[in-house]
Protein backbone atom coordinates (compact mmCIF):
# COMPACT_ATOMS: atom_id res chain seq x y z
CA UNK A 1 0.00 0.00 0.00
CA UNK A 2 1.55 3.40 -1.18
CA UNK A 3 1.30 6.36 1.69
CA UNK A 4 -1.04 8.06 -0.33
CA UNK A 5 -3.72 5.04 -1.04
CA UNK A 6 -3.21 4.80 2.65
CA UNK A 7 -4.27 8.35 3.49
CA UNK A 8 -7.17 7.85 1.30
CA UNK A 9 -9.00 5.52 3.86
CA UNK A 10 -9.44 2.59 1.88
CA UNK A 11 -10.49 -0.09 4.11
CA UNK A 12 -11.82 -3.04 2.06
CA UNK A 13 -13.07 -6.42 2.44
CA UNK A 14 -14.35 -8.95 -0.16
CA UNK A 15 -16.49 -11.30 1.34
CA UNK A 16 -18.68 -12.01 -2.13
CA UNK A 17 -14.78 -13.41 -3.28
CA UNK A 18 -15.82 -16.10 -0.57
CA UNK A 19 -19.06 -17.46 -2.77
CA UNK A 20 -18.33 -20.12 -4.71
CA UNK A 21 -16.71 -19.32 -7.74
CA UNK A 22 -19.78 -20.13 -10.38
CA UNK A 23 -21.01 -16.70 -9.06
CA UNK A 24 -18.36 -14.20 -10.67
CA UNK A 25 -15.50 -13.99 -12.51
CA UNK A 26 -11.89 -12.68 -11.34
CA UNK A 27 -10.97 -9.61 -13.26
CA UNK A 28 -7.57 -7.94 -14.17
CA UNK A 29 -8.30 -3.99 -14.00
CA UNK A 30 -8.38 -2.42 -17.87
CA UNK A 31 -6.83 1.51 -17.18
CA UNK A 32 -7.39 4.01 -19.30
CA UNK A 33 -5.05 6.45 -21.18
CA UNK A 34 -6.03 9.99 -19.08
CA UNK A 35 -8.46 10.23 -16.06
CA UNK A 36 -10.11 13.16 -15.40
CA UNK A 37 -12.35 13.83 -12.18
CA UNK A 38 -15.67 15.91 -13.51
CA UNK A 39 -17.77 15.14 -9.92
CA UNK A 40 -16.92 13.49 -6.54
CA UNK A 41 -19.07 13.36 -3.68
CA UNK A 42 -17.88 14.84 -0.45
CA UNK A 43 -20.16 14.29 1.38
CA UNK A 44 -20.66 10.71 0.41
CA UNK A 45 -16.85 9.95 0.71
CA UNK A 46 -17.13 11.36 4.53
CA UNK A 47 -20.00 8.82 5.10
CA UNK A 48 -17.94 6.33 3.84
CA UNK A 49 -14.53 7.26 6.05
CA UNK A 50 -12.45 7.80 2.59
CA UNK A 51 -10.20 11.03 3.01
CA UNK A 52 -12.12 13.81 0.20
CA UNK A 53 -8.98 15.63 -0.29
CA UNK A 54 -6.76 12.39 -1.05
CA UNK A 55 -8.85 10.79 -3.11
CA UNK A 56 -8.95 13.92 -5.31
CA UNK A 57 -5.10 13.78 -5.72
CA UNK A 58 -3.60 12.18 -8.98
CA UNK A 59 -2.87 8.35 -7.81
CA UNK A 60 -6.42 8.37 -6.39
CA UNK A 61 -7.88 9.36 -9.49
CA UNK A 62 -6.35 6.37 -11.36
CA UNK A 63 -8.23 4.33 -8.57
CA UNK A 64 -11.50 5.70 -9.59
CA UNK A 65 -11.21 5.25 -13.26
CA UNK A 66 -10.10 1.81 -13.09
CA UNK A 67 -6.57 1.83 -13.83
CA UNK A 68 -4.99 0.94 -10.58
CA UNK A 69 -6.76 -0.88 -7.61
CA UNK A 70 -6.42 -0.30 -4.17
CA UNK A 71 -4.79 -2.33 -1.16
CA UNK A 72 -6.86 -5.21 -0.48
CA UNK A 73 -9.21 -4.91 -3.80
CA UNK A 74 -10.03 -8.09 -5.59
CA UNK A 75 -11.90 -6.80 -8.96
CA UNK A 76 -14.63 -9.33 -10.41
CA UNK A 77 -17.46 -9.27 -12.16
CA UNK A 78 -20.67 -10.71 -10.79
CA UNK A 79 -23.03 -13.42 -12.46
CA UNK A 80 -26.57 -12.74 -12.81
CA UNK A 81 -29.22 -13.64 -14.56
CA UNK A 82 -32.47 -11.63 -15.40
CA UNK A 83 -36.15 -11.64 -17.19
CA UNK A 84 -36.18 -8.89 -19.13
CA UNK A 85 -39.33 -7.14 -20.27
CA UNK A 86 -40.16 -11.20 -19.35
CA UNK A 87 -37.83 -13.16 -21.22
CA UNK A 88 -35.38 -14.97 -19.57
CA UNK A 89 -31.44 -14.63 -20.04
CA UNK A 90 -28.13 -15.53 -18.64
CA UNK A 91 -26.82 -11.85 -17.50
CA UNK A 92 -23.84 -10.74 -15.58
CA UNK A 93 -21.60 -7.35 -15.45
CA UNK A 94 -20.85 -6.36 -18.84
CA UNK A 95 -19.52 -3.53 -17.62
CA UNK A 96 -18.89 -2.90 -14.26
CA UNK A 97 -16.19 -4.34 -11.70
CA UNK A 98 -17.03 -4.67 -7.97
CA UNK A 99 -13.67 -3.59 -6.72
CA UNK A 100 -14.58 -4.67 -3.12
CA UNK A 101 -16.79 -3.80 0.08
CA UNK A 102 -15.79 -0.78 2.07
CA UNK A 103 -16.13 -0.98 5.36
CA UNK A 104 -17.30 2.73 6.96
CA UNK A 105 -16.32 3.99 10.25
CA UNK A 106 -19.40 2.71 11.88
CA UNK A 107 -18.94 -0.92 10.75
CA UNK A 108 -21.18 -0.84 7.96
CA UNK A 109 -20.40 -2.91 4.83
CA UNK A 110 -20.99 -0.91 1.22
CA UNK A 111 -20.19 -2.77 -2.26
CA UNK A 112 -17.64 0.08 -4.67
CA UNK A 113 -18.41 -0.48 -8.00
CA UNK A 114 -16.78 0.70 -11.28
CA UNK A 115 -19.19 1.22 -14.08
CA UNK A 116 -18.23 1.39 -17.61
CA UNK A 117 -14.71 -0.25 -16.39
CA UNK A 118 -14.13 -2.16 -19.68
CA UNK A 119 -15.28 -5.46 -21.00
CA UNK A 120 -15.72 -8.91 -18.91
CA UNK A 121 -16.83 -12.25 -19.75
CA UNK A 122 -20.43 -11.23 -19.27
CA UNK A 123 -20.29 -7.99 -21.81
CA UNK A 124 -21.92 -9.94 -24.77
CA UNK A 125 -20.57 -8.27 -27.59
CA UNK A 126 -20.14 -4.80 -25.79
CA UNK A 127 -17.44 -2.87 -24.75
CA UNK A 128 -17.98 -2.07 -21.63
CA UNK A 129 -17.40 1.38 -21.18
CA UNK A 130 -20.07 4.11 -20.70
CA UNK A 131 -20.30 7.28 -22.21
CA UNK A 132 -20.40 10.62 -20.09
CA UNK A 133 -24.12 11.95 -20.18
CA UNK A 134 -25.44 8.46 -19.02
CA UNK A 135 -23.59 8.44 -15.96
CA UNK A 136 -23.39 12.04 -14.82
CA UNK A 137 -27.00 11.22 -15.13
CA UNK A 138 -27.17 8.43 -12.74
CA UNK A 139 -25.26 10.49 -10.81
CA UNK A 140 -28.05 13.45 -10.36
CA UNK A 141 -31.02 10.97 -10.19
CA UNK A 142 -29.71 8.44 -7.87
CA UNK A 143 -28.72 11.78 -5.51
CA UNK A 144 -31.99 12.78 -5.58
CA UNK A 145 -33.32 9.77 -4.54
CA UNK A 146 -31.19 9.81 -2.29
CA UNK A 147 -32.39 13.46 -0.67
CA UNK A 148 -36.03 12.04 -1.13
CA UNK A 149 -35.56 9.62 1.48
CA UNK A 150 -35.77 7.06 -1.18
CA UNK A 151 -33.48 4.12 -0.67
CA UNK A 152 -31.13 4.15 -3.43
CA UNK A 153 -27.34 3.04 -5.07
CA UNK A 154 -25.55 6.45 -4.49
CA UNK A 155 -22.73 8.00 -6.74
CA UNK A 156 -19.09 8.82 -5.63
CA UNK A 157 -17.26 9.98 -8.31
CA UNK A 158 -17.38 10.56 -12.24
CA UNK A 159 -14.25 9.93 -14.09
CA UNK A 160 -13.81 10.85 -17.85
CA UNK A 161 -11.24 8.29 -19.57
CA UNK A 162 -9.45 10.34 -22.57
CA UNK A 163 -10.73 7.55 -24.27
CA UNK A 164 -14.11 7.99 -26.79
CA UNK A 165 -17.04 5.46 -26.78
CA UNK A 166 -18.90 4.61 -29.72
CA UNK A 167 -22.70 4.30 -29.87
CA UNK A 168 -24.52 5.78 -32.95
CA UNK A 169 -21.64 8.70 -33.09
CA UNK A 170 -18.33 8.84 -30.99
CA UNK A 171 -19.06 9.96 -27.03
CA UNK A 172 -16.49 10.94 -24.28
CA UNK A 173 -15.84 7.81 -21.91
CA UNK A 174 -16.68 7.72 -18.35
CA UNK A 175 -16.38 5.71 -15.62
CA UNK A 176 -18.85 6.11 -12.30
CA UNK A 177 -17.99 4.65 -9.03
CA UNK A 178 -21.02 3.36 -7.50
CA UNK A 179 -21.82 2.44 -3.29
CA UNK A 180 -24.62 -0.05 -3.01
CA UNK A 181 -25.28 -1.61 0.15
CA UNK A 182 -24.97 -4.66 -2.33
CA UNK A 183 -25.58 -5.99 -5.97
CA UNK A 184 -27.18 -8.81 -4.90
CA UNK A 185 -30.43 -8.98 -7.31
CA UNK A 186 -33.26 -10.91 -7.74
CA UNK A 187 -31.66 -12.20 -10.95
CA UNK A 188 -28.71 -13.33 -8.70
CA UNK A 189 -30.85 -15.77 -7.31
CA UNK A 190 -32.16 -16.75 -10.25
CA UNK A 191 -29.52 -17.79 -12.30
CA UNK A 192 -28.69 -19.93 -8.83
CA UNK A 193 -31.30 -21.27 -9.29
CA UNK A 194 -31.19 -21.59 -13.08
CA UNK A 195 -27.38 -23.01 -13.40
CA UNK A 196 -26.54 -24.04 -9.54
CA UNK A 197 -26.61 -27.14 -7.26
CA UNK A 198 -28.92 -26.34 -4.24
CA UNK A 199 -26.02 -26.44 -1.81
CA UNK A 200 -24.73 -23.43 -3.59
CA UNK A 201 -28.01 -21.39 -3.98
CA UNK A 202 -28.47 -22.05 0.26
CA UNK A 203 -25.02 -20.42 0.15
CA UNK A 204 -26.15 -17.60 -1.52
CA UNK A 205 -29.03 -17.11 0.27
CA UNK A 206 -26.74 -17.76 3.68
CA UNK A 207 -25.17 -14.42 2.09
CA UNK A 208 -27.82 -12.79 1.44
CA UNK A 209 -29.38 -13.14 4.89
CA UNK A 210 -26.23 -12.48 7.84
CA UNK A 211 -25.70 -9.72 5.15
CA UNK A 212 -29.27 -7.54 4.55
CA UNK A 213 -31.51 -9.54 7.16
CA UNK A 214 -29.43 -11.10 10.20
CA UNK A 215 -32.35 -11.09 12.47
CA UNK A 216 -34.04 -14.38 10.16
CA UNK A 217 -30.91 -16.48 10.35
CA UNK A 218 -32.63 -18.20 13.92
CA UNK A 219 -35.94 -18.19 12.83
CA UNK A 220 -37.57 -21.58 12.11
CA UNK A 221 -37.23 -21.18 8.71
CA UNK A 222 -35.19 -18.29 7.70
CA UNK A 223 -35.78 -18.93 4.08
CA UNK A 224 -39.24 -18.09 4.08
CA UNK A 225 -38.73 -15.11 6.65
CA UNK A 226 -35.79 -13.73 4.65
CA UNK A 227 -38.20 -14.00 0.94
CA UNK A 228 -41.36 -11.91 3.39
CA UNK A 229 -38.61 -9.40 4.46
CA UNK A 230 -37.22 -8.72 0.66
CA UNK A 231 -40.97 -8.53 -0.08
CA UNK A 232 -41.33 -5.98 2.69
CA UNK A 233 -38.55 -3.83 1.25
CA UNK A 234 -39.08 -4.14 -2.40
CA UNK A 235 -43.50 -3.17 -1.70
CA UNK A 236 -42.05 0.00 0.20
CA UNK A 237 -39.93 1.12 -2.30
CA UNK A 238 -42.03 0.92 -4.69
CA UNK A 239 -44.83 2.07 -2.73
CA UNK A 240 -42.03 5.70 -2.56
CA UNK A 241 -41.95 5.62 -5.99
CA UNK A 242 -45.23 6.10 -6.89
CA UNK A 243 -45.49 8.51 -4.00
CA UNK A 244 -43.44 11.10 -5.77
CA UNK A 245 -43.92 10.31 -9.80
CA UNK A 246 -40.69 8.27 -10.03
CA UNK A 247 -40.62 5.68 -12.72
CA UNK A 248 -37.37 3.22 -13.41
CA UNK A 249 -38.30 2.34 -16.90
CA UNK A 250 -36.31 -0.88 -16.39
CA UNK A 251 -37.82 -3.22 -14.00
CA UNK A 252 -36.12 -6.17 -15.32
CA UNK A 253 -35.46 -9.11 -12.61
CA UNK A 254 -31.36 -8.43 -12.81
CA UNK A 255 -32.96 -4.54 -11.65
CA UNK A 256 -34.28 -5.72 -8.14
CA UNK A 257 -31.63 -5.85 -5.22
CA UNK A 258 -32.41 -7.70 -2.59
CA UNK A 259 -31.47 -5.18 0.08
CA UNK A 260 -34.51 -2.86 -1.75
CA UNK A 261 -32.16 -0.10 -2.87
CA UNK A 262 -33.10 1.39 -6.36
CA UNK A 263 -30.11 0.70 -8.76
CA UNK A 264 -30.29 1.90 -12.67
CA UNK A 265 -30.61 4.56 -13.20
CA UNK A 266 -30.65 3.78 -17.26
CA UNK A 267 -33.79 5.25 -18.58
CA UNK A 268 -35.76 6.63 -15.46
CA UNK A 269 -37.71 9.81 -15.24
CA UNK A 270 -40.07 11.85 -13.12
CA UNK A 271 -43.47 12.30 -13.95
CA UNK A 272 -44.75 16.07 -14.43
CA UNK A 273 -48.46 15.05 -15.37
CA UNK A 274 -49.85 12.49 -13.65
CA UNK A 275 -51.16 9.46 -15.99
CA UNK A 276 -50.94 6.14 -14.75
CA UNK A 277 -49.77 5.27 -18.63
CA UNK A 278 -46.83 7.38 -18.57
CA UNK A 279 -43.90 5.61 -19.61
CA UNK A 280 -40.51 7.22 -20.98
CA UNK A 281 -38.26 4.42 -21.86
CA UNK A 282 -37.50 4.14 -25.62
CA UNK A 283 -36.96 0.33 -25.61
CA UNK A 284 -40.56 -0.18 -23.32
CA UNK A 285 -43.04 0.03 -26.53
CA UNK A 286 -45.72 -1.46 -24.65
CA UNK A 287 -45.53 0.03 -21.78
CA UNK A 288 -44.57 -2.71 -19.34
CA UNK A 289 -43.25 -0.82 -17.39
CA UNK A 290 -44.98 2.12 -16.79
CA UNK A 291 -45.79 4.16 -13.65
CA UNK A 292 -49.40 2.67 -13.16
CA UNK A 293 -47.86 -0.69 -13.78
CA UNK A 294 -44.65 -0.56 -11.26
CA UNK A 295 -46.76 -2.00 -8.17
CA UNK A 296 -47.61 -4.96 -10.33
CA UNK A 297 -44.01 -5.90 -11.75
CA UNK A 298 -42.93 -5.55 -8.39
CA UNK A 299 -44.99 -8.47 -7.29
CA UNK A 300 -44.09 -10.37 -10.67
CA UNK A 301 -40.56 -9.71 -10.36
CA UNK A 302 -40.83 -11.13 -6.56
CA UNK A 303 -42.84 -14.01 -7.74
CA UNK A 304 -39.42 -14.85 -9.28
CA UNK A 305 -37.49 -15.17 -6.57
CA UNK A 306 -39.35 -17.09 -4.55
CA UNK A 307 -39.67 -19.56 -7.43
CA UNK A 308 -35.91 -19.66 -6.94
CA UNK A 309 -36.17 -20.06 -3.71
CA UNK A 310 -38.16 -23.19 -3.58
CA UNK A 311 -35.87 -25.81 -2.82
CA UNK A 312 -34.90 -24.03 0.15
CA UNK A 313 -38.31 -23.83 1.36
CA UNK A 314 -39.29 -27.35 1.55
CA UNK A 315 -37.73 -30.48 0.42
CA UNK A 316 -40.83 -31.26 -0.98
CA UNK A 317 -41.36 -29.27 -4.59
CA UNK A 318 -44.77 -29.29 -4.23
CA UNK A 319 -44.89 -28.06 -0.85
CA UNK A 320 -42.41 -25.48 -1.18
CA UNK A 321 -44.77 -24.34 -4.18
CA UNK A 322 -47.47 -23.86 -2.32
CA UNK A 323 -45.05 -22.00 0.69
CA UNK A 324 -43.96 -19.63 -2.57
CA UNK A 325 -47.56 -19.02 -3.50
CA UNK A 326 -49.01 -18.88 -0.37
CA UNK A 327 -46.32 -16.08 0.55
CA UNK A 328 -46.95 -14.39 -2.24
CA UNK A 329 -50.48 -13.84 -1.87
CA UNK A 330 -49.75 -10.94 0.69
CA UNK A 331 -47.89 -8.79 -1.69
CA UNK A 332 -50.08 -6.64 -3.15
CA UNK A 333 -51.77 -5.84 0.36
CA UNK A 334 -48.41 -5.17 1.87
CA UNK A 335 -47.68 -2.82 -0.73
CA UNK A 336 -51.41 -1.11 -1.27
CA UNK A 337 -50.33 -0.86 3.19
CA UNK A 338 -47.14 1.36 2.74
CA UNK A 339 -48.78 3.52 -0.40
CA UNK A 340 -51.78 4.52 1.08
CA UNK A 341 -49.86 5.55 4.60
CA UNK A 342 -47.76 7.30 2.23
CA UNK A 343 -50.69 9.17 0.74
CA UNK A 344 -52.26 9.54 4.57
CA UNK A 345 -49.05 11.79 4.66
CA UNK A 346 -48.85 13.43 1.71
CA UNK A 347 -52.88 14.73 2.61
CA UNK A 348 -52.09 15.47 6.13
CA UNK A 349 -53.96 12.77 8.03
CA UNK A 350 -52.20 11.53 11.21
CA UNK A 351 -55.18 9.02 11.79
CA UNK A 352 -56.57 6.20 9.94
CA UNK A 353 -60.51 6.43 8.61
CA UNK A 354 -61.91 3.94 6.31
CA UNK A 355 -62.88 6.18 3.54
CA UNK A 356 -59.19 7.47 3.16
CA UNK A 357 -58.39 5.72 0.06
CA UNK A 358 -61.56 6.71 -2.02
CA UNK A 359 -60.89 10.67 -0.89
CA UNK A 360 -57.02 9.60 -2.36
CA UNK A 361 -58.32 8.06 -5.11
CA UNK A 362 -60.65 10.42 -6.02
CA UNK A 363 -58.30 13.33 -6.34
CA UNK A 364 -56.15 11.47 -8.07
CA UNK A 365 -59.21 10.79 -10.61
CA UNK A 366 -59.62 14.61 -10.95
CA UNK A 367 -55.59 15.23 -11.41
CA UNK A 368 -55.51 13.02 -14.59
CA UNK A 369 -59.18 13.98 -15.96
CA UNK A 370 -57.47 17.73 -15.45
CA UNK A 371 -53.74 16.57 -16.65
CA UNK A 372 -52.58 18.02 -13.26
CA UNK A 373 -48.73 17.90 -12.67
CA UNK A 374 -48.24 15.40 -10.19
CA UNK A 375 -45.91 17.00 -7.74
CA UNK A 376 -47.13 20.77 -8.04
CA UNK A 377 -50.50 19.71 -7.10
CA UNK A 378 -49.41 18.29 -3.67
CA UNK A 379 -46.87 21.25 -3.29
CA UNK A 380 -50.16 23.72 -3.61
CA UNK A 381 -52.26 21.51 -1.21
CA UNK A 382 -48.88 21.88 1.09
CA UNK A 383 -49.28 26.00 1.13
CA UNK A 384 -52.47 26.05 0.16
CA UNK A 385 -51.75 28.16 -2.85
CA UNK A 386 -54.25 27.14 -5.71
CA UNK A 387 -53.10 28.96 -9.28
CA UNK A 388 -51.53 28.37 -12.30
CA UNK A 389 -53.61 25.35 -12.66
CA UNK A 390 -56.88 24.77 -14.44
CA UNK A 391 -57.64 21.62 -11.74
CA UNK A 392 -57.83 23.93 -9.29
CA UNK A 393 -60.56 25.98 -11.38
CA UNK A 394 -63.36 23.14 -11.31
CA UNK A 395 -66.37 22.67 -9.54
CA UNK A 396 -65.10 19.36 -8.64
CA UNK A 397 -61.56 20.17 -6.87
CA UNK A 398 -63.72 22.71 -5.22
CA UNK A 399 -65.91 19.87 -3.73
CA UNK A 400 -63.17 17.57 -3.07
CA UNK A 401 -61.05 20.15 -1.14
CA UNK A 402 -64.31 20.70 0.98
CA UNK A 403 -64.40 16.55 2.00
CA UNK A 404 -60.82 17.20 2.62
CA UNK A 405 -60.88 19.94 5.11
CA UNK A 406 -63.96 18.31 6.55
CA UNK A 407 -61.88 15.25 6.93
CA UNK A 408 -59.07 16.90 8.62
CA UNK A 409 -61.15 18.48 10.80
CA UNK A 410 -62.12 15.20 12.24
CA UNK A 411 -58.18 14.56 13.71
CA UNK A 412 -56.72 16.09 16.73
CA UNK A 413 -54.11 17.72 15.17
CA UNK A 414 -53.16 21.44 14.97
CA UNK A 415 -53.00 22.97 11.23
CA UNK A 416 -49.25 23.54 12.40
CA UNK A 417 -48.92 19.69 12.53
CA UNK A 418 -50.80 18.72 9.74
CA UNK A 419 -48.70 21.13 7.54
CA UNK A 420 -45.32 19.93 8.63
CA UNK A 421 -46.22 16.65 8.17
CA UNK A 422 -47.28 17.12 4.28
CA UNK A 423 -43.61 19.75 3.91
CA UNK A 424 -42.11 16.14 4.85
CA UNK A 425 -43.98 13.90 2.40
CA UNK A 426 -44.46 16.57 -1.01
CA UNK A 427 -41.35 17.62 -2.21
CA UNK A 428 -41.84 20.87 -3.47
CA UNK A 429 -38.95 20.08 -6.40
CA UNK A 430 -37.93 16.86 -8.24
CA UNK A 431 -34.99 16.47 -10.67
CA UNK A 432 -37.38 17.66 -13.88
CA UNK A 433 -36.76 16.21 -16.99
CA UNK A 434 -36.04 19.47 -18.75
CA UNK A 435 -33.52 20.48 -16.18
CA UNK A 436 -32.54 17.28 -16.31
CA UNK A 437 -31.26 18.07 -19.54
CA UNK A 438 -30.38 21.07 -19.44
CA UNK A 439 -27.35 20.41 -16.75
CA UNK A 440 -26.38 17.26 -19.21
CA UNK A 441 -25.94 19.27 -22.28
CA UNK A 442 -24.15 21.86 -20.91
CA UNK A 443 -21.94 19.25 -19.06
CA UNK A 444 -21.35 16.85 -21.72
CA UNK A 445 -21.47 19.76 -25.11
CA UNK A 446 -19.80 22.41 -23.28
CA UNK A 447 -17.55 21.32 -20.22
CA UNK A 448 -19.81 23.36 -18.36
CA UNK A 449 -20.92 21.85 -14.96
CA UNK A 450 -22.65 24.97 -13.34
CA UNK A 451 -25.81 24.03 -14.50
CA UNK A 452 -25.50 20.64 -13.24
CA UNK A 453 -23.96 22.01 -9.53
CA UNK A 454 -27.14 24.18 -9.03
CA UNK A 455 -29.88 21.96 -9.61
CA UNK A 456 -28.21 19.68 -7.45
CA UNK A 457 -27.09 22.12 -4.43
CA UNK A 458 -31.43 22.53 -5.28
CA UNK A 459 -32.32 19.23 -5.07
CA UNK A 460 -30.03 18.54 -1.56
CA UNK A 461 -33.10 19.32 0.34
CA UNK A 462 -36.13 18.87 -1.64
CA UNK A 463 -38.34 19.82 1.46
CA UNK A 464 -36.76 23.23 1.94
CA UNK A 465 -39.81 25.12 0.39
CA UNK A 466 -37.36 27.69 -0.16
CA UNK A 467 -37.98 31.09 -2.74
CA UNK A 468 -34.45 29.79 -4.10
CA UNK A 469 -36.29 26.51 -5.32
CA UNK A 470 -39.51 28.48 -6.77
CA UNK A 471 -37.67 28.45 -10.05
CA UNK A 472 -37.26 24.66 -10.66
CA UNK A 473 -41.08 23.94 -10.05
CA UNK A 474 -41.46 25.80 -13.00
CA UNK A 475 -42.75 22.96 -15.91
CA UNK A 476 -41.28 22.49 -18.83
CA UNK A 477 -42.09 24.03 -22.35
CA UNK A 478 -44.68 22.43 -24.74
CA UNK A 479 -43.02 19.99 -27.28
CA UNK A 480 -44.24 18.36 -30.10
CA UNK A 481 -43.68 14.78 -28.63
CA UNK A 482 -43.21 12.78 -25.41
CA UNK A 483 -40.34 13.19 -23.57
CA UNK A 484 -38.19 9.80 -24.27
CA UNK A 485 -35.18 8.39 -22.23
CA UNK A 486 -32.70 5.90 -23.32
CA UNK A 487 -30.93 3.20 -21.40
CA UNK A 488 -27.21 4.90 -21.92
CA UNK A 489 -25.84 1.16 -22.62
Amino acid sequence: MTKNQNKAGWHLQNSYAELPALFYSKMKLHPVSSPKLVKFNESLAKTLGLNAQALKEEGQIDILAGSQAPQHAEPLAQAYAGHQFGHFTMLGDGRALLIGEQITPDGDRFDVQLKGSGRTPYSRGGDGRAALGPMLREYMISEAMHALNIPTTRSLAVVTTGEPVFRETELEGAILTRIAASHLRVGTFQFAAQWGTIEELRTLADYAIERHYPEVASHESPYLSFLQEVMKRQASLIAKWQLVGFIHGVMNTDNMTISGETIDYGPCAFMDTYDPDTVFSSIDVNGRYAYGNQPYIGGWNLARLAESLIPLLDENEEKGLGIAQDTMSDYFEIFQGYWLSGMRSKLGLLDQEEGDSLLVDSLLDLMRKNEADFTNTFRALTIEKFEGMPLFETDQFKHWHEKWQERLTRQSRTQDEVFQLMKKHNPAIIPRNHRVEAALEAAVEQADYSVMENLLAALSNPYAYTKEQDDYCTLPPSTDGPYRTFCGT
